[in-house]
């Protein structure tokens, strides 16, 4: 049983295998859950219409993963504008948050009309970011978003969720990185206590 307040940050943790990936991707609305239910502001994740978490993603849950997947020979910064754009945010406008974003985590602009499936693992991950961060999600899950980043971008994105938190936003996180979570977590919850077989 878990509750998150709004701009209250809880870090997920517990051995490798133990779930904490997916119980984010349940609660995302990814993989199906056998029982209980799992409510996402008014809508109970677990028995919803596909359209349902389709408009959930839209205005109310955004998700960080580690992984960029977007469609090929897609601007960077259409991608990063995408989820202004699909709320019905001016272009205009949302290309200018997405620039500011970009800037902000130091993706050089010379890479913004290119497609970043071309980018290296780090650059990828701070388009992630940026993308994950344009629309102001009241609830946000974070799977390692400052994994693998140099300590000016890490600096950055940490201010990042600070910023968000401070709107009010409800985050629930993954952090391998123990200052970040010092930093940025209320609370921790030991997702093996919930996982049989892997209970201490």
């Amino acid at each position: 049983s878990l509750d998150v307040a709004p701009g209250e940050c809880v870090a997920l943790v517990g051995a490798s295998g133990a779930g904490k990936s997916t119980l984010m991707r349940m609660i995302y609305g990814n993989y199906l859950t056998a029982s209980g239910r799992i409510i996402v502001g008014d809508v109970d994740v677990t028995g919803a219409a596909p359209r349902e978490i389709i408009a959930l993603r839209r205005t109310t849950l955004g998700y960080v993963s580690q992984f960029l997947r977007v469609v090929p020979r897609v601007s960077t910064l259409d991608v990063v504008a995408e989820p202004l754009l699909a709320t019905g945010t001016a272009r205009s406008a949302a290309i200018a948050t997405a620039q500011g974003l970009l800037a902000r985590l130091n993706i050089p602009e010379r890479l913004w009309s290119l497609s970043p499936t071309t980018f290296s693992g780090g650059e990828q991950q701070r388009v992630n970011i940026a993308r994950g961060f344009a629309y102001p999600y009241p609830a946000l899950l974070l799977d390692e978003p400052t994994a693998s980043l140099d300590p000016t971008n890490r600096a950055t994105v940490l201010a990042m969720i600070c910023e968000a938190k401070e709107r009010g936003a409800a985050i629930i996180g993954i952090f391998h990185d123990h200052a970040a979570r010092d930093v940025l977590c209320d609370r921790e919850l030991d997702v093996t206590r919930f996982t049989p077989g892997l209970a201490a």
